[in-house]
C-alpha cells in the first residue's frame, strides 16, 4: 500500500512529540478572572446557574483575590451590584460605590494584581438598560457623560484599566477624553468593541441582577448575523483611543476574533461568557461531556482564533491545572 513520504501521525505518537510541535499554547498569563461584588459583610454566595462562581462582599473579595494572585492569574475584572438603583445609575460613579470600595480593598491587600473594571450602567439602573432612557429610547449622547463619570471614578479609586461594555456610539472617545482631563492618561481602555446581542448572557444577568425590565438590547448590541459590522465597530474604537479590542461572546464568534486579529495590530481580548461556562458545566455534571477536556478545548480554540487575552470563569481551574 502506498503512503506519502510525510505521515502526520508520526508527530502525534506521544505526548512529548505532540507538545514539541504544538502550535497554540494556553498560559495563566493570558487569563482574566471575572468577579461579582455585592453589599454586606461575610457574603459568599454561589450563582445557581454558574456552579463554582460566587458573589462576594468586599471583605470576602479580599480573600478571593489573594488566592487568584497566588495562582498566578494576572488580572481580574469587577462587576458591582449596588444597594440601590435609580433611573440614571448614579451608584455606578458614587465615591463610596460598591466597585470603588472593592478596588481600594484589592489594591491594599494585593496591589500587584491588575484590576480591570466594567464600565456600564445596566447593573445600576432601575430599568436594567445600559444607557439613559428618554421617551422610551436609549439616549446615546447623554449616556456618554454618565459613562465618563464612571470611568473616572474607577480610576480615582485605583483601577488599572477600564472596560466599557455598554455599546454606545462614541463612548471610547468620551471616556478617553475624560480620563485624560482628570490626569489619568496612563489608564488603558479595553473596549468591548464587538459585543453581540447574545442569548449566552443569561447566567450573568442573574449574577449581576442586570436583566432589562422592558424590551431588549438589540438597538445597541450587535446583530449576531453581522461580521463586516464588527470591523467597522472595532475601527471606530481604535480611532477613539481603545488600547485593547474585545469580542464577546467568544466561542460562537471565533470567526470574528480571527477577523479582528488579521485586521488590527491591537491586542485582542475575548470573553468566554457565562452561558459558555454554564453549558460546559451542565453537560459535564450530566455526564454528556468530559468537562475538563471541553474546558481546555474551548479555551484553546479561542487562543487559536487569535485572542491574546481571555476573560473566563474557568481561570482558577486552568491555573490549578497548570501549576
Amino acid at each position: 500500500m502506498f503512503f506519502p513520504e510525510y505521515r502526520p501521525r508520526r508527530l502525534r505518537r506521544t505526548e512529548a512529540l505532540r507538545s514539541l510541535v504544538r502550535e497554540t499554547e494556553l498560559s495563566v498569563k493570558h487569563l482574566v478572572y471575572p468577579l461579582f461584588v455585592v453589599p454586606g459583610q461575610g457574603v459568599k454566595e454561589e450563582v445557581s446557574s454558574m456552579p463554582g462562581v460566587f458573589r462576594f462582599s468586599v471583605d470576602k473579595l479580599k480573600e478571593e483575590v489573594k488566592e487568584v494572585y497566588e495562582l498566578g492569574i494576572p488580572a481580574v475584572i469587577l462587576f458591582g451590584i449596588p444597594e440601590k438603583k435609580d433611573e440614571v445609575g448614579s451608584e455606578a460613579y458614587a465615591k463610596r460605590g460598591i466597585v470603588q470600595r472593592a478596588i481600594e480593598a484589592i489594591k491594599k491587600s494585593t496591589p500587584e494584581l491588575i484590576v480591570i473594571t466594567d464600565v456600564c450602567l445596566c447593573e445600576y439602573t432601575s430599568h436594567g438598560h445600559c444607557g439613559l432612557i428618554r421617551k422610551g429610547e436609549i439616549d446615546n449622547d447623554a449616556t456618554l457623560e454618565q459613562l465618563a463619570k464612571v470611568a473616572v471614578s474607577h480610576a480615582k479609586a485605583g483601577a488599572d484599566m477600564v472596560a466599557p461594555s455598554d455599546m454606545m456610539d462614541g463612548r471610547v472617545g468620551r471616556i478617553r477624553e475624560a480620563l485624560d482631563e482628570a490626569g489619568f492618561s496612563h489608564i488603558p481602555i479595553m473596549s468591548y468593541a464587538v459585543k453581540y446581542c447574545s442569548s449566552f448572557y443569561g447566567p450573568f444577568r442573574e449574577a449581576a441582577e442586570s436583566a432589562p425590565q422592558f424590551g431588549d438590547r438589540r438597538s445597541y448590541q450587535m446583530d449576531p448575523a453581522n461580521a463586516r459590522e464588527a470591523i467597522r465597530e472595532a475601527a471606530l474604537d481604535v480611532e477613539e483611543g481603545a488600547d485593547i479590542l474585545m469580542v464577546k461572546p467568544a466561542l460562537p464568534y471565533l470567526d470574528i476574533i480571527k477577523t479582528l486579529r488579521e485586521e488590527f495590530n491591537h491586542p485582542i481580548a475575548a470573553y468566554q461568557v457565562s452561558g459558555e461556562y454554564a453549558m460546559i458545566k451542565a453537560a459535564g455534571r450530566l455526564g454528556w461531556l468530559d468537562e475538563e477536556r471541553a474546558m481546555w478545548e474551548s479555551l484553546l480554540s479561542i487562543r487559536r482564533a487569535g485572542a491574546d487575552v481571555i476573560l473566563t470563569y474557568f481561570a482558577k481551574e486552568v491555573a490549578r491545572k497548570l501549576t
